[in-house]
């Protein structure tokens, strides 16, 4: 028992469990235990950006060759518009033909509660937003968490650093030594992850309590097995394709998973999904690539989740929306989720954004979604954090760039 009781996996469990329980029966304890969850998620945002600096770096200067650095990168942006563009129209589909949002009340809402949101959207310029991502100030962009922002300054500086000849190695070296010294700290940060995963569980559950999910139960449950077809088959036949199994690559990260089901985030585990992806023998320059660019970029369960989203409001307030207006709205979604990453509230403020642009469906509508969101939000992030795994892998795999005897010994034995 006590072999068990030492596993994270089983002291998060344990956690989330906790956490349910405490949140149910002693809601009163919600406002503590938001102050524990987010002193945990700021631990976590604490080392994110340096990472993922210090990462990128290293990845696009390790490999050396500019050439590789484009076609890796172009490979992993190609695979993340045609998975997420195929998540989309998953999510489509399936609110049409269950329509979660038929018979659900409209009348009433609280439009008070998305007023900002619908603020913050009007004032999104896409213009401006990609200026936005060259930054002006590179400290301000660390200091911002600004993930596009360091993004596209760890490219220009890791090509800066490919092209120093042989002073290179000695940058490489030092960059290597601090990515380990920022992964020694994550280690200690994640001894608290059963902590972080009860108080996030005790917070939802004592802030919204069980009975918010009763009126929206449909959406939620139409939500969660959405993404669970898209995991088990999109995903799953995706991996066989590439030839490994995915059912062992999720037991591989299994700790993750359940990490991020307690806090609700997938930056939770941003640096330890790294590090297990480089020990099973994928390319460190690769994982330096893929997985922080993913980050922004391959948001399969925020975008399964939008879409029904939308498509939900419209059914609530009984406005037909024809294929070529839902074709319209998968076009604006595949922008505006990009444009709100990074933002907080930017879930909400992506929804406002196409609700805006399409001006069909009343912005209003948001009010129906906030008392599950944040029910929904586990499910979104588990399915962001395994559609990134599985990216990394295909990539690796593609560019001959993972050691297939390690991947086996360490992940197919998992299975």
């Amino acid at each position: 028992m006590k072999k068990y009781l030492k596993m994270l996996y089983v002291q998060v469990l344990i956690g989330i469990s906790a956490g349910i329980a405490v949140g149910y029966f002693f809601p009163e304890f919600s406002p503590t235990a938001k102050l524990l969850s987010d002193t945990f998620i700021n631990m976590i945002k604490m080392v994110i950006a340096p990472i993922i600096f210090v990462t990128m770096v290293l990845g696009i200067s390790g490999m050396g060759d500019f050439k590789k650095v484009g076609r890796v990168g172009g490979k992993g942006l190609l695979y993340f518009e045609l998975v997420t563009t195929l998540a989309l129209a998953i999510g489509l589909i399936v609110a049409n033909l269950v329509q979660p949002g038929r018979g659900v009340q409209s009348e009433g809402v609280d439009t008070a509660s998305v007023a900002q949101y619908a603020t913050k959207a009007k004032e999104l310029n896409w213009g401006e937003f990609f200026s936005h991502i060259v930054p002006s100030n590179v400290f301000k962009a660390f200091a911002d968490g600004d993930i596009l922002q360091i993004l596209f300054f760890s490219i220009l500086f890791g090509i800066g650093i490919s092209r120093m000849g042989s002073s290179r190695e000695r940058l490489l070296g030092f960059f290597d030594t601090i990515s380990k010294a920022l992964f020694s700290m994550m280690k200690i940060i994640m001894k608290l992850a059963p902590i972080g995963a009860f108080a996030g569980m005790a917070y939802t559950i004592g802030k919204f309590g069980f009975g918010a999910l009763a009126p929206l139960g449909k959406l939620m449950i139409c939500v969660y097995l959405t993404m669970a077809l898209f995991i088990f088959v999109v995903l799953n036949l995706i991996a066989r394709w590439f030839g490994f199994s995915l059912w062992k690559l999720l037991i591989y990260i299994k700790n993750e998973i359940l990490i991020v089901l307690g806090t609700s985030s997938s930056e939770s585990v941003l640096p330890n999904i790294m590090e297990k992806l480089e020990l099973a023998g994928c390319r460190k320059s690769v994982v330096g690539l893929i997985i922080p660019t993913g980050y922004s970029f391959n948001l399969d369960g925020t975008t399964i989740y939008l879409s029904m989203a939308l498509i939900f409001i419209a059914q609530a307030f009984n406005i037909p929306l024809s294929l070529g207006q839902q074709l319209t709205m998968m076009g604006v979604l595949m922008v505006t989720s990009k444009g709100a990453a990074g933002v907080t509230g930017g879930g909400f403020i992506t929804l406002a954004s196409t609700l805006t642009a399409m001006e069909v469906i009343p912005v209003e509508g948001l009010a129906l979604l906030i008392g599950v969101d944040r029910f929904m939000s586990e499910a979104r992030s588990i399915t962001n954090l395994i559609g990134n795994t599985v990216a990394t892998v295909i990539i690796a795999k593609s560019e001959n760039e993972i050691d297939l005897v390690v991947y086996k010994r360490l992940v197919e034995k998992e299975g």
